[in-house]
């Protein structure tokens, strides 16, 4: 059995339906609702049992049904229209085109160790990888220069399924590539086009597959090849599987490995962008490519490789980055380090906070943060948050300056919108609502769709949900080994007009699955109203090695099965992206009680609200900035409080939800008038949809990822390339001149003006006296850093003022500054000089700082 000769079978499509071939290797049918409706066609049966995968329908579905379909005007009409609507989409004008015609040769390459492109193509966890996967669909939308890499796992992430008790376990499916939307990367000789890495003491391959998302290319990196030993197979085998060595080893393979790939299929990117510290082996393999193939010395490629690389963090908790033992790190970095001249304990400190030693932790955002010239959290509160966690890079900068900034999160809208919603759009908004989803006067005509007409739409998308929620229900009950009692009630449960209440998502224990199990009487009396009747719908997964966030599940499933509440409440297994397509336009309201501030975004919600749906939410994430916009928008759970008592939290908090229901959510609901409509539900509704949808949408987040962070990134790139990285050279020269001499600096004299009688906004001059060693006065910024003080006299809230140069007087450099204060208090001042160079992102990129 060992001497197999394999060859790849391929569906026989009559002539008139050949089209097909290529209009399945093109996923811009996965947010395209006429083209599913194609496949609909085809055998609605198999594209339900297939998970939604044209590539296996047309691999399985009888010839004789083709033939059939052959003959069939019609479908080979829709098959002609769809390939009109491909050509078309492709080969349009787009917004960056006809924005910055002049950057047509900028490649922007975008790393992330998942996708969640679509369900048959099943390399995605959770939210990071849906997340990345909407930022590949309107970086096509917008015809951004992006490719993007990623790595293909043989298994994916787990299936979920429940045993009788209610606990998670866990089933590993083997993807078929063969039958996946993707294709092999081959030669100009026809063989795979491969990568090699280094491993201690062997050499790992892999091969190369490519996901075509609309006018984006994914290229999939794939280690289950001969080539490699059984163990180097199993690299690729898992997302998120595995022990340490199989992190590292996977992530060397995305960063070092992708890099690599690029470069074997021709592409050298001008921009890198990190989402997430598990690519960031990537900038050590730029900082190779450039030292070997341009003669660059160590630290002339790291002014290269900084000028050009992106860093996006979606974690609220230093826990959540991946680390490594720097004896890890040894092992499998030793000679790459050796390879570019260098020390391996010169290449630790790259991952490695301040002032710790060689023993230390590796981290991979630190290594990110060092090496990226833009670095962003996902929400303004994860902005914050992530400014705190990562202040220590930059120990002596304050803290609300720290060079990290937020792009907050969008979705897809026409990915998660359901087809009833989007016929609905399409009527009153025209096709401008998913062309220019951003345009906020487009969302103002939702007023004139008709409100009995958007709660019809609702109201048949709930229907639906509950009857797709019964369905599954009951063929999971009878996976349990429930009774057949017990599976013939599952079509029971819910009920297609009562309020509907979804709670979806990953059951990690900061998420706070069971805040609404506090008080069980004081729920059952919500859920079990006779005349105003709720119902909850969960859905989600833990980590395998989660066993409180399993546990939470298993308090879910047999809290369902009290006879007061079972037909109420129910815990649907295996979330996936088709049972979330359910829920985000099937419930009423959308739950969101994360222990803030550990929600970096939650996109979730996000896809709910184009539906419709309101959302009922704890000030965290995205959520902080909504509320702010409108509080009609939906609902918050609580204040802006944060707790030390993570109990006492859950007390309050749970309190505060259940108040909301009884006193605000559930009579608003109900509120009917004769014709049984809830107009003040469907006003909530409207200005939810008409206030968040033009701002929470990945078109309007993929153009400010391209307007911030690629182009200027690119530019800069460009520029320190050019002319044999003359650019770069002189960055690096100019590095070694103000590190050399910045401890010559002594600030001599500070005299001010204030006095006993200062006044609001009156200006205040300061004069500040300073040798600057053998610096010229053009090479710093000396500014005034002054603000409010808070009870120990430190400034809060700090603003600088750069202060002008005045001349010298001897070796003395004399500063003059003006500042002044808006508000009455105690305040202060103080000096501060950093570095000034005109190709400096931030004043604290080469953390150089003198303080008073």
């Amino acid at each position: 059995m060992k001497n197999i000769t394999a060859f790849n079978i391929y569906p026989s499509l009559p002539n008139n339906l050949k089209s097909l071939e290529s209009i399945v290797y093109n996923l811009i049918w996965s947010w395209d609702h006429d083209m599913v409706a194609l496949f609909l066609r085809l055998n609605r049966d198999l594209w339900e049992s297939t998970d939604h995968n044209p590539i296996l329908m047309l691999g399985t579905i009888e010839q004789e049904r083709l033939l059939q379909l052959s003959k069939n005007d019609s479908f080979v009409s829709h098959v002609e229209r769809t390939q009109q609507a491909v050509e078309n989409y492709m080969k349009a004008e787009t917004w960056f085109h006809k924005t910055y015609p002049d950057n047509s040769n900028t490649f922007i390459a975008y790393f992330s160790a998942e996708f969640g492109i679509t369900e048959c193509l099943p390399i995605y966890s959770g939210g990071l990888g849906l997340l990345a996967g909407d930022h590949l669909k309107s970086a096509s939308d917008l015809g951004i220069p992006l490719v993007a890499v990623g790595l293909l796992y043989q298994e994916g992430y787990f299936r979920q399924y429940l045993n009788i008790d209610g606990w998670q376990q866990e089933l590993y499916p083997k993807n078929d590539f063969y039958n996946m939307p993707i294709k092999l990367v081959i030669t100009d000789e026809g063989k795979p086009l491969m990568v090699s890495l280094a491993f201690p003491e062997r050499e790992v391959k892999a091969q190369i597959w490519k996901a075509q998302i609309g006018r984006v290319p994914l290229y999939l990196l794939d280690t289950n090849i001969a080539e490699n030993n059984p163990n180097d197979r199993m690299i690729t085998n898992q997302l998120y599987g595995g022990d340490k060595e199989t992190r590292i080893q996977q992530e060397i393979v995305l960063g070092i490995g992708g890099h690599r790939a690029l470069e074997a299929i021709g592409i050298v990117p001008d921009v890198c962008h990190m989402n997430e510290g598990h690519a960031a082996f990537l900038t050590l393999e730029r900082l190779r490519y450039f030292v070997k193939n341009y003669k660059l010395n160590f630290d002339e490629a790291v002014a290269a490789v900084k000028s050009g690389c992106v860093f996006t963090t979606h974690t609220p908790v230093p826990a959540g980055i991946d680390v490594f033992q720097a004896d890890m790190i040894r092992k499998y970095f030793s000679g790459f380090a050796a390879g570019m001249g260098m020390t391996i304990e010169r290449f630790l400190e790259f991952g490695q906070a301040p002032g710790g030693n060689s023993r230390e932790e590796f981290n991979m955002a630190i290594l990110a943060l060092r090496l990226s010239a833009y670095c962003n959290g996902v929400s303004k509160l994860h902005g914050d948050v992530t400014r705190k966690m990562w202040c220590g890079v930059w120990p002596e900068v304050p803290i609300d300056e720290v060079p990290i900034t937020s792009v907050t999160n969008g979705v897809h809208a026409r990915s998660w919108i359901s087809y009833d919603m989007a016929g609905l759009f399409d009527r009153y908004l025209s096709t401008e609502w998913y062309e220019n989803p951003s345009d906020q006067t487009i969302w103002q005509n939702l007023e004139q769709i008709p409100p009995e007409e958007l709660w019809r739409t609702h109201e048949r998308r709930r229907e639906r949900l509950i009857g797709y929620a019964r369905k599954l229900l009951s063929k999971q009950l009878a996976q349990r080994g429930a009774s057949q009692f017990h599976v013939k009630t599952a079509y029971e449960v819910l009920d297609p007009k009562a309020l509907t209440i979804g709670f979806a998502r990953r059951f990690a224990p900061y998420k706070r699955a069971t805040l609404l199990l506090q008080d069980r009487q004081r729920l059952k009396s919500i859920l079990c109203n006779p005349d105003r009747p709720v119902q909850l719908v969960f859905a989600g997964k833990a980590h395998p090695r989660d066993e409180e966030g399993k546990q939470f599940i298993r308090e879910i499933v047999h809290f369902s099965r009290d006879p007061e509440v079972n037909r109420h409440i129910i815990f649907l297994e295996g979330y996936d992206i088709i049972l979330a397509r359910y829920l985000v336009s099937g419930v009423d309201v959308w739950l969101n009680n994360p222990r803030r501030p550990m929600e970096a975004s939650g996109t979730s919600g996000m896809k709910a609200i184009f539906n419709g749906v309101i959302h009922c939410s704890v000030l965290d994430g995205w959520w902080a900035e909504s509320y702010n916009l409108d509080y009609d928008v939906g609902w918050t759970i609580g204040g802006w409080e944060e707790y030390d008592d993570p109990k006492f939290q859950d007390q309050v908090e749970s309190g505060a939800l259940y108040n909301l229901l009884e006193k605000e959510i559930v009579p608003l609901f109900y509120s009917r008038g004769a014709d049984n409509v809830p107009w003040g539900w469907i006003s909530k509704m409207k200005i939810s949809m008409k206030t968040l949808s033009p701002l929470f949408n990945t078109n309007r987040m993929v153009h400010e990822y391209t307007e911030k962070f690629y182009l200027p990134c690119a530019q800069r790139f460009k520029e320190f390339i050019d002319d044999d990285f003359k650019r770069a050279r002189a960055y690096h020269k100019q590095y070694r001149k103000m590190a050399e001499h910045w401890n010559e600096i002594k600030i001599k004299e500070i005299t001010s003006t204030t006095g006993e009688g200062i006044v609001v906004n009156q200006n205040i001059i300061v004069t500040a006296m300073v040798d600057l060693g053998s610096l010229d006065y053009t090479d710093v910024d000396v500014q005034v850093y002054y603000g409010r003080l808070d009870p120990d006299r430190i400034i809060v809230n700090g603003k600088s003022a750069s202060m002008e140069y005045k001349g010298k007087q001897g070796n003395v450099n004399k500063f003059v500054g003006i500042i002044s204060s808006p508000s009455s208090g105690l305040h202060g001042y103080t000096i501060r000089i950093v570095p000034k160079y005109k190709d400096l992102v931030n004043p604290f990129e080469w953390h150089l700082i003198h303080w008073q």
